[in-house]
């Protein structure tokens, strides 16, 4: 059974950093892109980050040189730095898995809150 499991979400004020991890179980960790989504209230689920099975990252134009998508396939686990963080970073993060190759995300975490206020 695949499982995906996000942690590290929380409260900041604009300018802070968080750093996300999603720990991964039941696949074959190294075979598959792994992406960060966000949705926010009341918007459509967007892509964050995604980073290719050899560690090739690509991002949104919003968080671009403020975010920094990582691998550590030894560990099964995917990170997202976030830094100089802004309100309209709010949102629930999730984490995804696909196979190489394929477009379609199989598998999707349970997503965690991160809230970017004063």
């Amino acid at each position: 059974q695949v499982q995906l499991v996000e942690s590290g979400g929380g409260l900041v004020q604009p300018g802070g950093s968080l750093r996300l991890s999603c720990a991964a179980s039941g696949l074959t960790f190294g075979s598959y892109v792994m992406g960060w989504y966000r949705q926010a209230p009341g918007k459509q689920r967007e892509l964050v980050a995604v980073i290719s099975s050899g560690g090739t990252p690509n991002y949104a134009d919003s968080v671009k040189g403020r975010f920094t998508i990582s691998r550590e396939n030894a560990k099964n686990t995917m990170y997202l730095q976030m830094d100089s963080l802004k309100a309209e970073d709010t949102a629930v993060y999730y984490c995804a898995a696909r196979r190489s190759g394929t477009a379609r995300y199989e598998y999707w975490g349970q997503g965690t809150q991160v809230t970017v206020s004063s």
